[in-house]
């Protein structure tokens, strides 16, 4: 009896004992750790802003509190539009921005969000994670000390609003217009002017007659922002932004210091915030245009000789950037590699099959 009873005591001591030994590593594992994030957009974008917001609560949630991560609005700790440097220069552990702010840095980092004529969502999402996409814009941004993970996608986006119709290329000589990256190169080629503003400063800028024109997002981002109220005509496609990504950039050394276990957290969370933003805007942008319309926006769709002459320029752009730049070339033969093999699959069956859709639904009413 004795013996027996020392060994079942003996054996609870060993379960007790590698309890013990476990409890350091696990901790080792789960260190508590407080990040800060950066966005680029402001807190009343709830689409944009709140892809972050989906974030940074996923990672707690899946590390019980241990990995906090605080997001800020843009402009509270970094400029709304050097959140890629604050990250870069590890002021700040992490930001949530759009590569094409930085246009200006290189032209080649646009390819990690939206170009003229490129990708859509869904094909980028297929660039990017079965293709090179990663791959490239990894290699593109190591110079930067940043790791990059996809986050965010808004769809296609609308070709914006302006105080007057755009009945032709000469209706856009002269035209004061914020906007973005390449999109900003290949219309300054048309004759417009562009601006770049971060999102809080559209609004004031255009009620005041300092821009002619702005294009932004989508009817849902577009209607919180009051666009409509100063600007009557609202333009489609946004042919400069087919499928815009928004990213995740966190920097190198911070990344290499998380635990493993943290790494798959984040790559997991960036995914699930990554997909809620594009179905989110796809489930707002409806309702929201046929409120617009409602209130008095004017849908109009660029006429087919503004689309060409700009199609062309962006295609003299590109080749300008690709005669001086090798690596931009490679990324950007690329990236229209895998758009030109793609496309003609998506007009087969997606194309018609929406055209379709659409055809029969009208003749409903």
């Amino acid at each position: 009896m004795q013996r027996r009873s020392f060994l079942k005591h003996a054996g609870l001591g060993a379960v007790a004992g590698s309890a013990a030994v476990a409890a350091p590593v696990f901790a080792q594992d789960a260190p508590a750790l407080n990040w800060r994030m950066a966005s680029s957009f402001p807190r009343s974008l709830d689409t944009l802003f709140g892809t972050g917001e989906i974030f940074v609560k996923f990672v707690s949630e899946a590390t019980g509190g241990k990995f906090n991560i605080r997001q800020f609005p843009g402009g509270e700790i970094v400029p709304a539009l050097q959140v890629m440097d604050a990250v870069s220069n590890n002021t700040i552990e992490c930001g949530h921005t759009v590569s094409y702010y930085y246009y200006g840095k290189d032209p080649a980092y646009c390819f990690d969000s939206a170009v003229p004529f490129g990708l859509n969502a869904r094909q980028m999402n297929a660039w990017m994670f079965d293709g090179d996409g990663m791959k490239l814009t990894r290699e593109m941004f190591k110079p930067l000390k940043i790791v990059n993970f996809p986050m965010g996608n808004t769809g296609v986006q609308m070709g914006g609003w302006y105080r007057k119709e755009i009945k032709s290329p000469a209706d856009l000589k002269g035209l004061k217009m914020r906007t973005a990256g390449f999109a900003g190169e290949v219309l300054s080629r048309m004759g417009v002017v562009p601006q770049q503003l971060a999102g809080g400063d559209v609004y004031p800028s255009l009620e005041k007659g300092t821009l002619d024109a702005v294009e932004f997002v989508g009817p849902y981002d577009d209607e919180k922002l009051g666009f409509n109220k100063v600007a009557k005509y609202y333009y489609y496609p946004g042919w400069w932004e087919g499928g815009p990504q928004v990213s995740l950039y966190l920097n190198e050394g911070a990344w290499e210091g998380l635990p493993k276990n943290y790494q798959a957290i984040v790559e997991a969370a960036s995914r699930v915030a990554h997909v809620a933003m594009t179905s989110r805007y796809d489930a707002l942008n409806p309702p929201a245009l046929r409120k617009l319309i409602a209130g008095g926006a004017e849908l109009r769709a660029f006429p087919r000789s503004v689309m060409d002459a700009s199609y062309e320029a962006a295609l003299t752009v590109y080749k300008e950037f690709s005669d001086k730049d090798p690596k931009f070339k490679a990324i950007y033969e690329n990236y229209m590699g895998f758009r030109d093999s793609v496309v003609p699959w998506f007009r087969l069956a997606e194309g018609s099959y929406d055209q379709y859709l659409g055809v029969a639904m009208a003749g409903k009413k």
